[in-house]
């Protein structure tokens, strides 16, 4: 394996290493070019149990009202009452697509949707139920597997993990789930490289004793590393966003928890799974995939918010409702019989509406990102909050929402809402890998993502 894919570390007091991006200075010299390639990132927010969408009786209370241009103005404005008019402020960075998964369940709807959202492959036959795993990877995996040979996608969660449908999104291949963070505080140290060289916890230990940040403990090896003279204008650009990035994280955490030091970070060990913690979590792991982004440590990143039939309790309007799971399902079971929850509807388009704040937070620490080769990291990403399924009563995998922020590097044409038709979400990977410069063999692009019975193509009615 080459030099450039090797993770790289600083090492200082109490044997604390942390890694760092990828820089042209750990390049093998062959491999330097005088302009680094703009890369594209790519990031995946899951919400479970679908949307407040146009269903039988129920209204629309979702999509804008109109196919075509997004403004601003008409967001804030007569699509108010809608749940993506959360998203104001990015009109013109965003798309909206409706798409549709191409194979059924296996006896749980929302494992079997869990299975396609980011595979387009189909579900198992064994194992079945909530126990139905993916025939296929996800296109996060792919991203990574094919760009940053040796680095995984950086995968976390927020709440907690039953036994039923836990880890749902992020594949290795058929049947190959994988597991997620859902402790921004074990996320953290891992994505730093606290703890990579040791089986013990002396250096996660040494931050928490000293009162004080990774940057402070490694103050002399960041002076020395930026003293090279092999390093590139771009370099030390980097090096500087990923210093102030991890200090950023601290001050965050900080300002959440309500403590005065580093030892924040670890405030959140062992509460992480706490009902009334999952806001403030999912908000820490949006920090973390934005700093792995910007820092280039990985290409593409996901995060499953809940569960695969998310029961978090959300508190709306001072009170705590029933199991998020319950209100999609309109009763108070999490079968098909049960007493009815009084304005369930509204209570579902108002959880819609906490979702799509989460998604508002992670377009904003995106763009608050300049990156070295220009640009902001929004802009040189390709941001998706998708479902597992369209919406809660009739599980349905037709019409399943899939929200984009950023155009990739202006591969997408953004600012509008296509009326697609009836199109399956292969092609819409099909399309997130051509953006992220992912080839076939011969060096044409990708349109076979998924499972072999899937229509071949990409979604070119949204390229730019």
């Amino acid at each position: 394996m080459k030099d450039f894919h090797r993770r790289k570390f600083l090492r200082g007091l109490g044997g604390v290493a942390v890694g760092l991006p990828m820089l042209d200075a750990f390049r093998a010299h062959e491999s330097r070019a005088a302009n680094v390639t703009k890369k594209v990132y790519s990031v995946f927010m899951a919400q479970a149990n679908g949307v407040a969408q146009a269903w039988d009786k129920e209204p629309e209370m979702f999509w804008p009202r109109a196919f075509g241009p997004l403004s601003d103005a008409v967001m804030g404005g007569t699509d108010v009452d809608r749940a993506t008019s959360e998203l104001k402020g990015y009109a013109d960075k965003l798309l909206m697509l409706k798409l549709n998964f191409s194979f059924p369940g296996n006896g749980c709807g929302h494992s079997g949707g869990c299975n396609q959202m980011l595979t387009a492959a189909q579900v198992s036959k064994d194992p079945a139920g909530n126990k139905s795993l993916s025939m296929g990877e996800s296109v996060d995996n792919r991203i990574a597997r094919e760009l940053t040979p040796g680095r995984e996608p950086f995968a976390v969660y927020a709440g907690h993990k039953p036994a039923f449908i836990d880890d749902a999104m992020s594949y290795r291949g058929a049947l190959q789930l994988r597991a997620a963070d859902n402790n921004p505080w074990t996320a953290y140290q891992r994505l730093i490289g606290l703890g990579a060289a040791s089986a013990d916890a002396t250096q996660a230990q040494a931050l928490i004793t000293r009162r004080k940040s990774v940057n402070d403990l490694l103050r002399t090896q960041i002076k020395d590393l930026q003293a090279r003279t092999d390093l590139t204008t771009q370099d030390r650009s980097r090096l500087d966003l990923h210093f102030s990035s991890i200090r950023d994280i601290e001050l965050n955490m900080i300002k959440q928890l309500g403590a005065m030091d580093v030892a924040t970070l670890k405030a959140v060990d062992g509460k992480h799974q706490d009902n009334d913690k999952m806001e403030q979590v999912t908000r820490m792991q949006i920090d973390l995939i934005a700093f792995a982004l910007a820092s280039d440590m990985t290409r593409t990143s996901t995060l499953q918010v809940g569960t695969g039939n998310d029961g978090t309790q959300y508190t709306i309007d001072g009170v705590k409702q029933p199991s998020f799971h319950q209100i999609s399902h309109r009763i108070y079971s999490d079968n098909a019989v049960g007493a009815p929850i009084a304005d369930a509807f509204t209570l579902h388009h108002k959880i819609d509406r906490i979702h799509a704040r989460h998604f508002k937070y992670l377009l904003d620490k995106l763009a608050s990102y300049t990156l070295p080769e220009g640009g902001t990291l929004l802009d040189s990403s390709i941001a998706v909050w998708c479902n597992s399924i369209a919406s809660g009563p009739p599980h349905s995998y037709t019409g399943v929402p899939f929200i984009v922020g950023g155009s990739g590097g202006g591969f997408f044409k953004t600012g509008q809402r296509p009326d697609l038709g009836a199109v399956t979400n292969n092609k819409f990977f099909n399309s997130v890998l051509a953006a992220s410069g992912v080839r076939k063999a011969d060096g044409s692009p990708v349109d076979d993502f998924g499972d072999p019975k899937n229509a071949k193509g990409l979604l070119t009615q949204v390229h730019a």
